[in-house]
């Protein structure tokens, strides 16, 4: 599980609202440049320097390794995603025409937004990009004047509305043939999908594998068979090229741990064994000495409508040691949030078993955690693995930190009700947001249980598993963020006005300022904006009878205010427990329910409120990254004496530079593209 930048959950709404004053840095700019919706920033590798030269190597084989099979993202995303690509840049290098035009201009803004978004799909909202550009100046204009060919069929689908979603969710629709998502045949259904795994090889008894993961199920002479990724199979050219890089790292591994999860992935690699997958990640979830570690494979299952196939994604990770030490203490006591939740007593788990919690510093990221990252990462996602054999939770802190500042106050002071909500936020709020990722990763995704016989949530819930999932984590960490445990325990000075901070700028995010991204007259869609919106949403109405939760006009502005912190909570306990009822029942009515009846439909009057009072801000909603550029330096006999650390001097530079080196899967079907 992920958890994404404001962009994609409730952390990064403390840091795009900001509960900080705006920092400013002489030395080092995280700012790299802002287009459209996004703005693009760059991030430090705090304490590199300090690690031995096999480390280093460590990380540079790592980052090769995810760097390897970033055009897997781009072809999951969308089958026409490369050639495309290919044809976008080759017109951005070898343009011979007018480029001072508004035309051109909006050209080089569609060309950054695919380049951002791994293809032509919102990397948030999963809408297709529309070009602000005629289709005749493409063809006529761009395409002639670069010497770039393009099928009709691809041209055709950049300027109609076919394919218009990536991924489709919503209820009433063939979710598999209504989604562009790579990840099935163009005739797939969804009874078909359903079927098809009612009898696929699910694993041993009590050890289910994560069915359909690594594959994309297609049809082939009337019947449907998985085309695994795998060396050899699809993605074939780009797993080779990650197992050569994995190898190279296995041999600098730091212990013998490390080495067998690194060999365990490279088998996977080779055979696309999901059995193997499972060794690996107990191997990988197991292996907690060191201070390097990673994230590689086919892992979160967001942008699958049905929640089968995962998304390739790297990151490359250095322990921030300071900041692990203060967090250890959660997974410490995790047993602790376990007994006292507000559970049934049958849907809690009578040993907590494995759970850990670091602080890490990113090294290199790529595939779904570039550009746009995750904050916090809690993984195996496998039920019956973090049940038994425990799980991995880590807050990305150089992440965290470029974001507070790269942010201002602008927004808070907009949408916040009053004075001492800004205080509170200003005095509480990052420090919220951290425990809020970390009681969310560490004791959310690690709590309860699954009922005897009962599914894995993705057969269960089906379409919403996941933000059922994400809302029943945000609970966890919500329920906990009021409790006065957490200075006894030594994170707060104040646990009573961290909480309100805390559920001050949940409910703000949740009912309000989220929807700065979204167009007006669109539903909810991203599994975390529905999330954060059915939780707040509930709890307003079952706060209505004693105004738990007060909506207030004030100057013809709408606010949501808090009027009774400790009902709240109350309120945040009662739908967890619901929640977790839910997911342990597999009771996909209630989901349902909860889900349509609070999540997705937006107040139009409330959307078009918030959109205008947003209007006075330039900065971009949705932020991302470029990466460090890590680089064997060698001494006169070719020997690896370092690995040097040097910043991109732009997001075009990165994106052309990747395509240039780590192109293992450019398309045949393009004439005359020179990069």
């Amino acid at each position: 599980m992920k958890l994404k930048q404001l962009v994609y959950l409730f952390i990064v709404s403390g840091i795009l609202l900001s509960c900080s004053e705006e920092k400013k840095e002489t030395e080092f700019s995280h700012f790299v440049e802002q287009f459209a919706d996004v703005k693009v920033l760059r991030y430090k590798i705090p304490g590199f320097e300090e690690l031995t030269l096999k480390e280093k190597q460590l990380v540079f084989y790592l980052n090769q390794a995810g760097l390897a099979g970033r055009d897997i993202m781009w072809d999951q995303n969308y089958k026409h995603n490369l050639v495309i690509r290919e044809a976008l840049e080759n017109i951005n290098l070898n343009y011979t025409g007018d480029k001072t035009t508004d035309d051109y201009k909006a050209f080089k803004v569609y060309l950054k937004r695919v380049w951002f978004s791994n293809g032509i799909h919102h990397h948030y909202s999963n809408d297709k990009l529309k070009p602000e550009f005629s289709r005749s100046y493409f063809e006529n204009e761009l395409l002639k004047k670069s010497n770039t060919s393009l099928s009709p069929e691809v041209i055709e689908v950049l300027f109609n509305d076919a394919d218009n979603k990536k991924v489709n969710k919503k209820e009433g629709v063939d979710n598999i043939l209504s989604s562009a998502i790579n990840f099935y045949g163009s005739d797939i259904t969804d009874k078909e999908v359903a079927d098809f795994y009612k009898t696929a090889y699910k694993g041993p008894e009590g050890m289910p594998i994560e069915a359909g993961l690594n594959s994309k199920l297609v049809r082939e002479n009337g019947v449907l068979v998985e085309k695994v990724w795998k060396s050899g199979g699809m993605y074939g050219a780009a797993i080779d090229q990650i197992i050569s890089w994995l190898e190279k790292a296995q041999g600098v591994a730091e212990n013998e741990k490390q080495a067998k999860a690194l060999g365990l992935l490279i088998e996977y690699y080779k055979t696309g064994s999901l059995d193997v997958w499972d060794q690996y990640c107990i191997a990988w979830a197991t292996s907690t000495e060191g201070n390097i570690d990673w994230i590689n494979g086919f892992i979160e299952v967001y942008n699958d409508p049905k929640g089968y196939r995962g998304s390739y994604e790297t990151i490359v990770e250095i322990k921030d040691f300071d900041m692990s030490r203060k967090m250890t203490v959660l997974s410490d006591n995790a047993q602790w949030f376990e007994d006292n939740s507000p559970l049934d007593p049958s849907h809690k788990k009578d040993t907590v078993v494995g759970v850990s919690y670091k602080t890490v510093n990113v090294a290199g990221e790529a595939g779904d955690a570039s550009p746009s990252t995750p904050i916090g990462v809690n993984l195996p996602n496998n039920n019956w693995i973090r049940q038994q054999h425990g799980s991995k939770s880590v807050s990305l802190g150089n992440i965290t930190g470029a974001y507070n500042n790269a942010g201002g106050t602008g927004r808070l002071v907009e949408f916040a009700f009053n004075e001492e909500e800004i205080r509170l936020e200003k005095k509480y709020g990052q420090i919220a947001d951290k425990l809020h990722t970390a009681l969310h990763e560490v004791v959310g995704h690690a709590s309860g249980i699954i009922n005897e016989g009962i599914g894995q949530p993705k057969e269960t819930l089906q379409n919403y598993a996941s933000t059922m999932e994400e809302g029943r984590a945000d609970l966890v960490g919500l329920y906990y963020l009021m409790d006065p445990k957490l200075q006894e325990l030594g994170l707060t000075d104040n646990w009573e006005e961290l909480g309100k901070a805390a559920y001050d700028g949940y409910i703000r995010n949740g009912l309000v300022t989220q929807l700065i991204r979204i167009e007006l007259g669109n539903d909810l869609e991203e599994d975390h904006m529905v999330n954060r919106q059915w939780v707040s949403a509930w709890a307003f109405e079952q706060g209505k009878k004693d105004n738990v939760i007060e909506k207030v006009s004030k100057e013809y502005k709408t606010y949501f205010k808090i009027n009774d912190y400790m009902k709240l909570r109350e309120i945040f306990g009662r739908l967890l427990k619901e929640a977790q009822r839910i997911k342990s029942e597999g009771d996909f009515e209630a989901a349902k329910a909860l889900v349509e009846g609070y999540g997705v439909k937006i107040d139009q009057e409330l959307h078009k409120e918030v959109l205008e009072r947003n209007k006075q801000f330039t900065s971009a909603p949705y932020s991302g990254f470029v990466n460090p550029v890590l680089t064997e330096v060698l001494d006169a006999d070719k020997n690896v004496i370092d690995i040097s650390v040097n910043q991109p001097k732009g997001f075009e530079e990165q994106m052309l530079f990747y395509s240039k080196n780590y192109g293992f899967l450019r398309p045949k079907n393009t004439t005359n593209i020179k990069l």
